[in-house]
């Protein structure tokens, strides 16, 4: 038997696709796997396709290890930054070579 690609699926989806082919899923991860609903799986051993025989345990996990990445999904920034380019800021007054300005004395 074939394992099924479990890695973009919701952990609901994931153990009922894994117990539709008689295999059993386990999540290092989660102590509380059996709770988890709406977490979706980044990564599973053994890869998709390997072959492996009937009852066989899948492992998958729902957050990248430290190093591994996994920023997940991001929202927009807010504010979104300016539109164009780099833009020049402007000179002041008498910073520009040719430019006369009073000194008052006191």
């Amino acid at each position: 038997m074939r394992v099924p690609r479990l890695v973009g699926l919701m952990a609901v989806d994931a153990r009922e696709t894994a117990h539709a082919r008689g295999l059993s899923l386990d999540a290092p991860d989660r102590p509380d796997f059996h709770l988890a609903v709406v977490d979706y799986v980044v990564r599973q051993f053994p890869q998709p396709g390997a072959e492996v025989p009937r009852d066989s345990m899948v492992y998958v996990w729902f957050d990248f290890g430290e190093g591994e990445g996994g920023g997940g999904v991001r929202e927009p920034r807010i504010p979104r930054p300016p539109k164009g380019g780099l833009q020049r800021e402007l000179d002041r007054p008498g910073d520009r070579p040719g430019d006369t300005f009073e000194v008052s004395s006191l």
